[in-house]
């Protein structure tokens, strides 16, 4: 389990660091922001979505390194997936940074989301670690409101 720890933290400071697919996309039809009251996370969510699939994705956002990070490898992954899997992705991390800490988490099955797993230790981080997601949700059904944690 160390192991699995210090995965978390590399790509926690990795993908802060260096954000994959940040900043607004020059075409987007799909948009969304969050905000996460409790720690002052800020995000938004850019989207161009053709056919069903999810062609183009990119994000901004200002707050704690979790969801920035969680973010960041969200967009990496999503980037050519239709909206059927983002949202069985969706539910894949919800259930792995929701899931009891002392639960074993498949990581064959889960690959590199596998590592926010360690957001299970810190239960008022799991809303920062999930944010980007809800706001991604939000944008797919092309939802107006801001997305809030709370």
């Amino acid at each position: 389990m160390d192991e699995i720890k210090e995965l978390y933290q590399q790509i926690i400071l990795d993908h802060n660091k260096n954000p994959k697919n940040y900043g607004v996309l020059s075409s987007y039809n799909r948009s969304s922001e969050g905000y996460n009251p409790l720690c002052g996370d800020k995000i938004q969510i850019y989207l161009n979505v053709e056919n069903g699939n999810i062609k183009k994705i990119s994000f901004e956002a200002s707050g704690c390194a979790i969801s920035k990070a969680s973010a960041s490898v969200m967009t990496e992954m999503l980037a050519g997936k239709s909206i059927t899997e983002a949202k069985d992705l969706f539910k894949k991390f919800q259930k792995i940074v929701t899931t009891d800490s002392s639960a074993e988490i498949d990581f064959s099955k889960s690959g590199k989301l596998a590592v926010f797993a360690g957001v299970r230790d810190f239960p008022t981080r799991i809303k920062c670690a999930v944010l980007g997601w809800h706001t991604l949700i939000a944008a797919i059904e092309q939802k107006e409101e801001p997305v809030t944690t709370e």
